[in-house]
Formats: C-alpha cells, sequence, structure tokens
C-alpha cells in the first residue's frame, strides 16, 4: 500500500516534470505585467489558439496550447500573446509580441536574455522596428530592420522569428483560424 503511493506521487511528478503546463511562473508574471500596461486591465483571460497538426506542419511559427493566445476580459477580444524563444549565440532568449484585435503589433518585448552579449535586443528603441506589422508585412535585416553591432546573431534571431510570426498570422487569416 506505501508502496504504491510513492510509485503514484513518483508518476504524478514525473509528468508534470515531462509535460508541463502552461507559462512558467516568471514568464506569467512578465506577460502580466506587459497586458496591464498595455491593455490597462487587471484581470483577463488567455486562450490557447489551437491548430490542426495538418496546418501547424504548414506554419513557419510552430503554435501550440502553450504559446499562442486570445486575450479576452469579459468576454470581449482584446488582443493575442505571442510568447516563444529565440536562439542567442549559445543560449535561447524568451520573447513575448503583443497584437491588437486587429493582428497588428502593439508590442514586442525580450522578456529572459540569458547572454552577456546581444542584449541590446532587449531595448525599446530596437524592437519599435515591429510596431504595426501585421500578417501581411515580411521583416528582414537585408531590407528593413537595423542590425545592431555586437549582437548581430540575436538580431538575426529575433528578425527571422518575427517574420515567421507574421507569416504565421498570414496564414491563419487565411486558413479563419483568427
Amino acid at each position: 500500500m506505501k508502496m504504491n503511493r510513492i510509485f503514484t506521487v513518483a508518476i504524478v511528478t514525473l509528468s508534470f516534470a515531462l509535460f508541463g503546463f502552461g507559462l512558467t511562473s516568471v514568464i506569467q508574471k512578465k506577460v502580466k505585467k506587459e497586458v496591464v500596461k498595455i491593455f490597462h486591465v487587471e484581470d483577463f483571460k488567455l486562450k490557447p489558439i489551437l491548430v490542426s497538426t495538418a496546418l501547424n506542419e504548414m506554419l513557419p511559427a510552430k503554435i501550440s496550447s502553450d504559446n499562442f493566445y486570445s486575450l479576452s476580459k469579459n468576454e470581449e477580444l482584446l488582443g493575442y500573446i505571442f510568447v516563444d524563444q529565440a536562439s542567442s549565440k549559445t543560449a535561447k532568449f524568451d520573447y513575448l509580441v503583443v497584437f491588437n484585435e486587429e493582428l497588428e503589433i502593439v508590442s514586442s518585448k525580450v522578456l529572459i536574455y540569458r547572454e552577456e552579449y546581444g542584449g541590446e535586443i532587449g531595448s525599446t528603441r530596437w524592437l519599435k522596428q515591429f510596431l504595426g506589422k501585421t500578417g501581411g508585412d515580411r521583416v528582414s535585416m537585408k531590407s528593413n530592420i537595423d542590425a545592431i553591432s555586437g549582437a548581430t546573431i540575436s538580431v538575426r534571431s529575433m528578425t527571422i522569428a518575427m517574420d515567421n510570426l507574421l507569416q504565421t498570422i498570414g496564414l491563419l487569416q487565411e486558413n479563419k483560424i483568427l
């Protein structure tokens, strides 16, 4: 009986460790702070956007129940939240993109940067380049996104991630998911 209880607790603990649930508490706090700042709401609901496996395979930015959400208050749609990771030189960094209800980027933010160099991509000034972009826009370091000396890898990674996300938004709109 006692051994059975220990086994059950071990299985439940392992399940939580392997499968996790949603955003980490640190990321949740940072997302909430940004939502409050942008939408001026304290209590809101995040509902995962779900896409079929077949459609997800076609998307440049993969959608899961843990990274793309509709944001609402009292059943009124306020916008959308996308949280993901992109690569820096030797690690990954977490970032947030906030869309309004028309699916225009109203905020982008580097939430956690884990490198000594390249953190300049978290500057508001650099991230402003993405504001107003929609699923019909493309972004590229060659055409419309400024580089940052000393942060080349992170800039390239973030720019590619943002372009993939914008293409994904466009495809989700075409497929009537959004």
